[in-house]
């Protein structure tokens, strides 16, 4: 597997890397079990809105830890409302290029990065949490990756029909019939749904 310069010292030499007993922001996204996890703990100042200090935990791959590195290098000076701005691609780009099997590294940098984000808005009174509807559900899709094309399924447009009733999300697939990275991306929208606890269970439809 190829990887940049840039993936390599960032995975030699994370920066920013460990726990900040002071944060004020935190979150955790994706489970060693499937082999991938960042924690990420920001210090942000309460009145400039600007990320002071940020530090992360990363289990699983070389690309995982990367992308949280060089995640952690962009944001940290920045207010919050441009780290929000950054997209998974940005993160991408930024380190000249990651497999395509590894882009969903990426998406779990910036997915966390955000919920941290999140986190803090609500905990101080800057948002309301988000009402639960489809539309939550469609955005979140559109952080999982088919690694054959390197891009997410709703651009893809492998998303065919979504819906939210009674706490089960129906999702429908439009997907090649033998296309060998089908389970992969199954798995992976039920392991982005299950996040939600207003979701009791997940069926896709292909």
């Amino acid at each position: 597997m190829e990887y940049t310069q840039k993936v390599i010292d960032h995975f030699m030499n994370p920066r920013n890397i460990g726990e900040l007993s002071d944060a004020n922001a935190t979150a955790s996204e994706g489970s060693p079990a499937c082999g991938d996890q960042v924690n990420f703990y920001l210090k942000i100042n309460k009145d400039t809105l600007i990320i002071e200090d940020i530090k992360f935990l990363s289990y699983g791959c070389a690309s995982n830890i990367a992308t949280a590195s060089i995640t952690s290098v962009i944001v940290k000076g920045k207010t919050i409302d441009d780290a929000k701005s950054i997209t998974w691609k940005d993160i991408t780009e930024e380190l000249g290029g990651l497999p395509n099997t590894k882009v969903h590294c990426s998406v779990l940098a910036v997915d966390t990065l955000k919920k941290a984000i999140n986190n803090f808005e609500i905990n101080n009174g800057l948002k309301e949490p988000e009402a639960f509807n489809k539309q939550v559900i469609i955005d979140e899709l559109k952080n999982v990756i088919y690694s054959q094309a390197g891009e997410d399924i709703v651009t893809l447009k492998m998303l065919k029909y979504v819906n939210f009733e009674n706490g089960i999300a129906t999702i429908e697939l439009d997907m090649p019939k033998f296309c060998q990275h089908k389970e992969n991306v199954i798995d992976e929208i039920k392991e982005h749904l299950q996040r939600f606890p207003e979701i009791k269970e997940v069926e896709i439809r292909e």
